[in-house]
This record gives structure tokens, C-alpha cells and sequence, in this order.
């Protein structure tokens, strides 16, 4: 049957123009809803990652993990690090760079990956390669999904021990109780949960922002770490020491990534103008705070961002810090729908159920089944590693790991698309490069304490996607090998025609140039020929919404045989029945109350053969039978459907 999975393809050839950094998707979707909304609602659901990253980073910094001590070098040099972190990492690379590199309004590195192969030649091996490292980067991406949740809450709940340490106990049960809750409101969508969760949000910086100015007045030499040289002789003086404690400073960037991935559910301009003009300043304010505590009083090492604060102010600062650290949960959660609708339509994973939950913001979905998932793997990682401080020595490996193939795929489009000078691109490449590579590196020295588990993670998910992928091709190269070209089967037809009834027959099929296996059946078995028979192919294109001039293509191929594409872009909903009413056509027919869908439902079998490895097989056949079927996934009415069995060997 068609096959929404099938590889997609350009909409456009290699040399066309560079459609990069509209910052909105095709129709300007976000054009009914004010910048002011759109800022707030970003602040409620896309910076809540990196807000709450003043919770754990200092204390990380100096923990036991690196063996640094808070003295007043130590403390300027690492907070210089962390301010020209998120200069160069966050402001620089993704938010002002990054974001121009917007696929049709779409964000995300697998969206960046579709928009650099629209701009290589199709069987180019560096085509290929971009493919890869994109779902590389994608499943990485799944596995930050599953730590940001798990690390953000614990480290908000954690403030029960500073107020009352003899609550210990119930930190985690109190952590999975809030988890419980977050999900179960997923299904209102994010524009709804960004009205609640943005005012909430906006407190919150508002809140660490304030906390932080009074740390400082009280401390201003902690202004220093302004210049970038306390960050130099940090290095300087600690050597190895300064770049293992990398790993700590990474947790204060965390969440650049899903800014990115998350452009598609508000606009380029909103998550811009909410970053310089209110997010980015309160962090500041925030970590300079607790550097000047730690100025004042190296023994607040143990939790600077609680004991920053008044004691009449720690009690709302722990309801205030978990609410917003579910918001933090809500900036991955809403991400991973986005991409994993981007893996579904351009073929990297099966089908599953989007459910819509905005009428103006076309970006804005809910996944149940993924849902369900990140709930039962995040409530697993919270019970198996307790504490921010165990879930922070794992942190930072996914997230560089994205980073860096994301760098490396911007700069790729910055040659091929952007025509950047070589001398351009290597002296900025080189030197986003070299602090990519530094922060992973400092992440991955950590592979036995923790940092084993996201690169595992984001291993079975590259499988998964890699093994989809395949098994779709070996389904469709199987199909097309046991058929007939579709005008050697018309020719041999109206040599004895068969008895033909009026209608139209709409046969779904991956390949409209092969005859398909339900057109065969239909004539096997019930022996008639409908007066128009179309064969339909949907295909994915590598941008987000298919233009009108692209929807569709038809070819007459005679004796009422006609061959049909439909296009749609990859976030986009296949919704056959209503673009084909679209086309308003006189020939072919498309009244629903003459037309009748034919497709194959395939039964699969693996077998040893030059496909894939048997246990690859096995997982791809237990992908297909959780998958939702095609006809449903493309909206096909179940009363104008006929399915016709078929068996596949792979």
C-alpha cells in the first residue's frame, strides 16, 4: 500500500534557491497569535530547560565529581566559563545562527538534516552521510527527552532537603508524583499548557533574577567574571582538572538544542526577542548571585541556589522551582513530538497517532503513545538514579553529541547553500567546533560513572530508526520486484478486457509505475474493472508544506488507467480524501460516493537472505505490527476501503 515511510524526496533540484531563515513555516502560521503571546508562551514551554539549569550547575561545578574548591579564582574562572558559554553556545550558535537555518519555519537536526540533502545531489555520498548523522542526532536528541524531565524535577524537589533534610526520603516518590502529572496534561497541547506555564515561567525568571541581584550588591567583585581571562587562567592553573569540570558548565547551555528543535511551535522572532530580552539577563543575574555567595561563603558549596535566598523566601522557592522545572520537562517533551513527526513522515520511524491540539499554530501536537513511553522511561531513570547530583554526571553526553553534528551540518549548509567564504567557515567552524568536541569530551570521560546511559539510550534508538528505515525499503524493492509494470499489465488487459463497472477504484500503492497487488487480487478474484482506475502514490518532501504547484502530479496512461503523486510536506497531515476533493478535478472522478480505496495490508515474514540480519528483521515485523496502518494514517474512510492480504518476504 502507499507508504508514508517511503524515502523522501526533493521538492526541489540541488541548485534552487535557498529558501533559510523565514523563521516562520509556509502560510506564516503563527501570524494569528501576537508576537506578546507567542514570546510568553515560548518563555512557558521552550526556555524551560535552560532556566532551571541555576538549580544544579554551580553545585555540580563543585562537587565532588571534579574536586574543585570554591576559592575566589575557582569561582570567577568557572562562572567565566558558564557567561561566555552561553554567549557563544546559546546566544551565538542557536539562537542567532542556528535559527536562520530554519527549514521552512521547521527547527530540529533532522529538519536541518532534509533542508542540507534538498541542496546535495541525491546519490552524492555526502548526501548519504548527512542522512546518517541526522538520525544519529535525532536519537540523541530522544535521549536528552528522557534525562532533562528526570534531572529538572529532582533538582527542584531536592530544595525539601534544604528546608527540612529529615524529608530525604520522599524526594523521589515526590518526583515521580509530579512526573505523573505533567504527562497526564499532555494532551492539552502546548499552546494551552504554554498559557498556564508562561505567566508561571516568566515568575520564575523574574524570581532567580531578583535573587540574584542581591547576591551581587552584597558581593560585586563577582562582576569580574565578565572577563573571559578568569576563564583562561582557570585553564591555566587546573589543566586537565579545568576541562573535566566542562562537563559541569555544559549543564548551564542544556536546552540551546531544544530551542532549535522547538521553532516549529512558536517562530524564530518569539524565542528570540524572549532570550535577549528577559531570559539570558536573569540567568546571568542568577549565576553571578550565587558566585558572589560563594565569594562570601565557600561553605554555601552545597546548595548555592536555595541558600542564595532569605529563609522566609526557600519554602516559595521550592513550589516555584518545581513548577518550573515540569516547565523545564514541558521544552523537551514538546520538542521530541515535533521531531518524532518529522522521523515518522520522512521515513525514520513507524506511524503513530498525532493528535492536533491548536487551531492557530499549526506546530502544536500531542502523541499519546510517545507519551506514554518518555513517562515510563523518565519514572525509571528518576527511581534508578535518585538524585540531580547521580542524573548530572550522565548529563551533557546526548546533548553535546547533537551539538556537534548539528555544528557540523550548519556549516555543510553554510558552503553548499549559503556560499559562505572558505575563510569564513573554517575560522568559524573551527572555533564552534573545537568548543563542541571540548564539552563532549569533558562529558564523555564520564562513560562508566553515568554517561553510559544516554549514549545507550540514543543506540537503541538509532537502531530502531536505521532498522525502519531499511525494512521499509526491502518491503517496497520486494513489491516492485514480484510486479508488473503497470503499462505492460493495461496492454495485456485490453487484449480480453474484463467486465468494468462504473466508479472510480483508487489503488494505494508505494510505486504508481508497478501494478499493485490489490489491483491483481481485485481482478483475480472479483473479476471487474472499475471505468477509472487511478494509481496513487503519496511521497514526503524534504520541506515542511508542500507548495500548491507541487501537491500533485497526474498522468493519463489510458484506457481509464491514470497514474497520480500526491505530495506532502513532513509536517504535514497525509489527509488523502480531503486533497484529493481539493483538486476539484472532472477526470478522474473523486465523489466519495463513487470512489472506493484499494490497498494492501502486507503480512511480513522475516527470512535469512542479503537483507537485513534475521533479529533485525524480527524487530522490523514487530515495528510494523505496532504501527497505525497506513489507511488510517492517511484518513482513508473506512467505508470506502478495501484491504487485500498480501505476503512479503524480507
Amino acid at each position: 500500500m502507499s507508504d508514508p515511510n517511503a524515502a523522501p524526496v526533493s521538492s526541489a533540484p540541488a541548485e534552487a534557491a535557498c529558501e533559510v531563515g523565514t523563521g516562520q513555516p509556509a502560510g506564516h502560521v503563527h501570524a494569528r497569535a501576537g508576537t506578546t503571546a507567542l514570546v510568553v508562551g515560548a518563555i512557558g514551554v521552550v526556555f524551560g530547560d535552560i532556566g532551571t539549569s541555576p538549580l544544579y550547575t554551580l553545585k555540580e561545578a563543585f562537587g565532588h565529581a571534579y574536586g574543585l574548591t570554591p576559592t575566589p579564582d575557582n569561582v570567577l574562572g568557572v562562572l567565566s566559563l558558564i557567561f561566555w558559554a552561553l554567549i557563544g553556545v546559546v546566544s551565538v550558535k542557536y539562537v542567532m545562527v542556528m535559527m536562520r537555518a530554519d527549514n521552512r519555519g521547521e527547527g530540529g537536526v533532522l529538519a536541518l538534516a532534509a533542508l542540507v540533502q534538498r541542496h546535495l545531489p541525491i546519490a552524492a555520498p555526502l548526501s548519504y552521510l548527512v542522512g546518517v548523522l541526522g538520525i544519529f542526532a535525532t536519537a540523541l536528541f530522544f535521549g536528552d527527552g528522557v534525562i532533562t524531565p528526570a534531572i529538572s524535577v529532582l533538582g527542584a524537589v531536592e530544595g525539601l532537603e534544604v528546608a527540612a533534610p529529615a524529608l530525604h526520603p520522599y524526594v523521589v516518590p515526590v518526583a515521580i508524583a509530579v512526573l505523573l502529572v505533567l504527562f497526564a496534561f499532555q494532551f492539552l497541547g502546548t499552546e494551552k499548557v504554554g498559557k498556564v506555564f508562561g505567566p508561571i515561567t516568566c515568575l520564575w525568571f523574574a524570581a532567580i533574577g531578583v535573587a540574584g541581584v542581591g547576591g551581587i550588591v552584597e558581593n560585586p567583585e563577582v562582576l569580574k567574571a565578565f572577563n573571559p581571562a578568569w576563564a583562561v587562567a582557570f585553564f591555566a592553573h587546573h589543566g586537565v582538572v579545568a576541562w573535566v569540570a566542562l562537563g559541569a558548565v555544559v549543564l548551564a547551555v542544556t536546552g540551546g538544542e531544544a530551542l532549535y528543535a522547538d521553532m516549529g511551535h512558536f517562530g524564530r522572532r518569539a524565542i528570540q526577542l524572549g532570550w535577549f530580552g528577559f531570559v539570558m539577563p536573569c540567568l546571568l543575574l542568577n549565576y553571578l548571585g550565587q558566585g558572589a555567595l560563594l565569594l562570601a561563603d565557600p561553605a554555601a558549596v552545597k546548595n548555592p541556589f536555595y541558600l542564595l535566598l532569605p529563609s522566609w523566601a526557600l519554602v516559595p522557592m521550592i513550589v516555584l522551582a518545581t513548577l518550573a522545572a515540569v516547565i523545564a520537562s514541558q521544552a523537551l517533551i514538546s520538542g521530541t513530538y515535533s521531531v518524532v513527526r518529522q522521523a515518522i513522515q520522512l521515513g525514520y520511524l513507524p506511524r503513530m497517532k498525532i493528535v492536533h491540539t491548536s487551531d492557530d499554530t499549526e506546530g502544536q501536537i500531542y502523541m499519546p503513545s510517545i507519551n506514554r513511553w518518555l513517562l515510563v522511561a523518565v519514572m525509571l531513570t528518576v527511581i534508578g538514579f535518585g538524585s540531580s547530583s547521580a542524573l548530572a554526571v550522565a548529563y551533557g553526553v546526548s546533548v553535546t553529541g547533537t551539538m556537534i553534528i548539528s555544528g557540523i551540518l550548519l556549516l555543510i549548509l553554510a558552503r553548499v547553500c549559503w556560499r559562505t567564504p572558505r575563510w569564513v567557515l573554517w575560522t568559524a567552524g573551527l572555533a564552534m567546533l573545537v568548543v563542541d568536541v571540548a564539552l563532549f569530551s569533558a562529558n564523555l570521560v564520564k562513560f562508566f560513572e553515568g554517561a553510559w546511559f544516554p549514549l545507550a539510550l540514543g543506540l537503541g534508538a538509532f537502531v530502531l530508526m536505521r532498522t525502519w528505515h531499511r525494512g521499509r525499503v526491502l518491503v517496497r524493492e520486494q513489491v516492485n520486484r514480484d510486479s508488473l509494470r503497470i503499462e505492460h499489465l493495461v496492454k495485456s488487459l485490453m487484449a480480453s478486457p474484463p467486465a468494468r463497472v462504473p466508479g472510480t477504484a483508487v489503488f494505494l500503492t508505494p510505486s504508481n509505475a508497478f501494478t499493485p497487488p490489490a489491483l491483481l487480487h481485485n481482478l483475480k478474484h472479483n473479476k471487474v474493472l472499475h471505468a477509472c482506475n487511478v494509481l496513487l502514490s503519496v511521497q514526503v518532501l524534504t520541506v515542511p508544506r508542500a507548495e500548491a504547484n507541487d501537491r500533485v502530479t497526474l498522468e493519463p496512461i489510458g484506457h481509464g488507467f491514470w497514474r497520480m503523486t500526491l505530495r506532502f510536506g513532513f509536517v504535514e497531515d497525509p489527509h488523502v480524501p480531503k486533497a484529493l476533493k481539493a483538486l476539484k478535478l472532472v477526470e478522474p472522478d473523486f465523489n466519495p460516493m463513487a470512489t472506493t480505496f484499494f490497498a494492501s495490508r502486507e503480512a511480513l515474514v522475516a527470512s535469512k537472505g542479503d537483507g537485513m540480519a534475521l533479529w533485525r528483521d524480527k524487530l522490523f515485523l514487530l515495528l510494523s505490527r505496532n504501527a497505525t496502518p497506513a489507511t488510517e494514517f492517511f484518513s482513508i474512510p473506512g467505508n470506502q476501503l478495501v484491504e487485500l492480504g498480501m505476503q512479503v518476504r524480507i
